[in-house]
């Protein structure tokens, strides 16, 4: 039988985290999501793991990427303005490979917001916020269980494909408290990055396995040689002007998570089959809308869910799929309006699209979304 907890969201997420196998922390202690951070602090050096809060968020990231680059797995937590800070090392992650797991606990914004209130307004800033083209995995989690489960997820994902995996929690997710049921863990479940089978002399370091277009990774220390360098570089490591080169590099970061994409993405719904109107939402949100689609369905409404676990890659195909047998699609947001335009390219025009958006620091009641399903049925 299980164990079971009760945990708040971000306890969920740092048990999760070692669960995982994560023996490094790098971060800075950031409302609201200070709490992955401290759990951290007393459960890593019992694990003969490593905790280092940095100067500031910037630090924070670079020493995780360190972490990883050493052989751990890793990972760096934060909100809004820390995610900012971070986003200059998290291309250097993107581009030199190298996996780690962030967690973004959001909350309102722009620049310090409101650091105890719930929003979702960094959804774009998880697929945008880097420059440069890259693949991305974002998982958004809907409730305590689900941070523990999609944490474990982000780490399998992040070794599995060589890249940063993000987490987009929000300030209510992170504090809110529920019981957890902690199964233990078969460690065959767990992934490991590839490591080199060559002898040292002939380990190339970025050459790709054609199987997944992923090269096997060496950690600092096992003694084989390798350059890191945020610059586009070749198989070697070394940065290139070949513009052979260039496009090679460029498109395999696109190609290994793209391949892969149907392996990746996440989705739950619940009364589709016969809906007319659909209520599409994340998180925290997705939780007042299912009750709200609950008391729709009471009322003799025809109302669907359907909630995306990864927010990238995003659920296109099955949103499309949808499209074609509902007349609207209601997408709430804690936010001016951010993921409803990715429902909008996904839709095609076969659906209406209907933006609700509430950005005052408070949650959606279910009453408030149950009123716009009837306006519309």
């Amino acid at each position: 039988m299980p164990e079971v907890a009760f945990w708040q969201g971000n306890e969920a997420i740092a048990y999760g985290a070692l669960a995982a196998g994560c023996r490094f922390f790098g971060g800075y202690p950031i409302t609201p999501s200070s709490e992955i951070a401290e759990i951290m602090a007393e459960r890593l050096p019992k694990l003969n793991g490593r905790f280092i809060q940095m100067e500031d968020e910037i630090a924070g990231i670079a020493a995780t990427i360190g972490g990883s680059i050493a052989g751990m797995k890793s990972l760096t937590a934060t909100s809004g303005p820390g995610f900012s800070l971070k986003q200059e090392n998290l291309g250097l992650a993107y581009i030199a490979e190298i996996p780690i797991v962030v967690v973004d606990v959001m909350r309102g914004g722009p620049s310090t917001g409101l650091p105890t209130k719930a929003a979702q307004q960094d959804v774009m800033q998880a697929r945008w916020g880097t420059h440069g083209d890259h693949g991305t995995i974002c998982y958004a989690p809907a409730s305590v269980q689900e941070c523990y489960e999609v944490t474990i997820k982000a780490f399998n994902a992040a070794e599995r494909y060589r890249q940063p995996v993000l987490i987009m929690s929000d300030e209510v997710i992170g504090h809110m408290r529920e019981k957890v049921f902690v199964p233990e863990i078969d460690p065959s479940t767990l992934t490991e990055r590839k490591r080199p089978v060559d002898i040292p002399e002939k380990f190339v370091p970025y050459r790709p396995d054609p199987k997944d277009d992923l090269p096997c990774m060496a950690s600092f220390g096992d003694g084989y040689t390798w350059h890191i360098t945020g610059l586009t570089h070749n198989d070697w490591g070394f940065p290139t002007n070949d513009p052979d080169e260039i496009e090679k590099k460029m498109k395999r970061l696109m190609r290994k998570i793209d391949r892969f994409r149907d392996d990746i993405v996440e989705y739950e719904t619940e009364s589709v089959d016969d809906a007319e109107v659909v209520v599409l939402a994340y998180g925290s949100v997705a939780r007042s809308s299912l009750r709200a689609v609950h008391d729709a369905r009471v009322r003799g409404i025809k109302a669907g869910f359907f909630r995306p676990v990864t927010l990238w890659p995003f659920p296109d195909k099955e949103i499309e799929k949808l499209a074609r047998k509902v007349k609207t699609i209601i997408v709430p947001e804690l936010n001016c309006g951010q993921m409803v335009l990715e429902v909008e390219r996904a839709v095609h025009g076969r659906a209406k699209v209907l933006p609700v958006n509430l950005v005052n620091g408070e949650l959606f009641k279910p009453e408030e979304i149950l009123a716009v399903i009837e306006e519309v049925a």
